[in-house]
C-alpha cells in the first residue's frame, strides 16, 4: 500500500514538473492547507487542464473537493478567487406591477320632456328644463365629457321650413346653456324638424287643445358619451 501510494506521488510530482503551467485558468483556484489532493504549482494553486479541469492526485477521495474543481459535490462559484464582497450577488428587487385603472363608459340619453318642455313656437329653455340638464349631468358623475349631441324636435303644426328652423333653435338654446354650466366638449346640434312624433293627438280640433296635446313633440334629446 506505502508503495503504490508513494509511485502515485511520484507520477504527479513527475506530471506537475513537467507541465508546470498547465493551461492555468485566468482564474485560480488555491489548494487546501497544509495537505491537499490536487497537483499544485509553486505558488499554491491547483493545476488546471487546458479545459479548465482540476488535476487530481491518485489519493483523491470526495472528501478532498475543492470549491471551484468539483461542481457536482459543491456549487460553483463565479470567481474562486474574488474577494467576498465582489463574488457575491445583491438580491435584485422585484418591481412591484402597475396598477391599471380600466375607464369605464360614462354615456346617457334623457329628453327635455313633461313641464320642460317648450311652448309653442318657442325656443327658450324654462326653469325646469335647465334643472334637469343640471340634474341629469351631475349624476352622470363624466371624469371626462367626448361629445355630447342635442337634437331639436318640434309638432307637426307649421310649415316644414319653419319647423326645421324653430328645432334647430331648440338645439341651440340647449347647446348655450351647456357652455354656460362650463361644459367644454363638442356639442353637436342637430334640427330634426317635425320627424318622429312623440304623440299623434288625432280626432282634436280645438287649436289650443290641439297645441297642449302635442306638447311631448316639442322637445329636446340630449346624448353624452364620455368615461367614468
Amino acid at each position: 500500500m506505502i508503495k503504490t501510494l508513494a509511485r502515485a506521488l511520484a507520477a504527479a510530482i513527475a506530471v506537475s514538473a513537467s507541465v508546470p503551467a498547465l493551461a492555468q485558468s485566468t482564474t485560480d483556484i488555491m489548494a487546501k492547507t497544509p495537505s491537499s489532493a490536487y497537483l499544485q504549482d509553486s505558488r499554491g494553486a491547483i493545476v488546471r487542464s487546458g479545459t479548465g479541469m482540476c488535476w487530481r492526485t491518485g489519493y483523491w477521495t470526495p472528501a478532498d473537493a475543492v470549491l471551484g474543481c468539483d461542481g457536482d459535490l459543491l456549487p460553483p462559484v463565479v470567481n474562486a478567487i474574488a474577494p467576498p464582497i465582489v463574488a457575491q450577488t445583491a438580491p435584485q428587487s422585484v418591481p412591484s406591477a402597475p396598477i391599471v385603472r380600466v375607464a369605464t363608459p360614462c354615456d346617457l340619453h334623457f329628453t327635455l320632456g313633461s313641464d320642460e318642455t317648450f311652448s309653442f313656437n318657442g325656443a327658450s329653455l324654462n326653469a325646469a328644463a335647465k334643472k334637469r340638464i343640471d340634474e341629469q349631468l351631475r349624476g352622470a358623475n363624466c371624469s371626462h365629457i367626448d361629445k355630447i349631441t342635442v337634437s331639436g324636435f318640434t309638432d307637426h303644426l307649421g310649415s316644414d321650413q319653419l319647423n326645421q328652423s324653430l328645432s334647430l333653435k331648440r338645439a341651440a338654446a340647449v347647446a348655450e346653456y351647456l357652455g354656460q354650466s362650463g361644459i367644454n366638449a363638442p356639442i353637436e346640434q342637430r334640427g330634426m324638424g317635425k320627424q318622429q312624433e312623440l304623440k299623434a293627438c288625432k280626432g282634436i280640433k280645438l287649436l289650443h287643445k290641439l297645441i297642449e296635446c302635442l306638447a311631448p313633440n316639442r322637445r329636446v334629446e340630449i346624448d353624452v358619451k364620455g368615461v367614468r
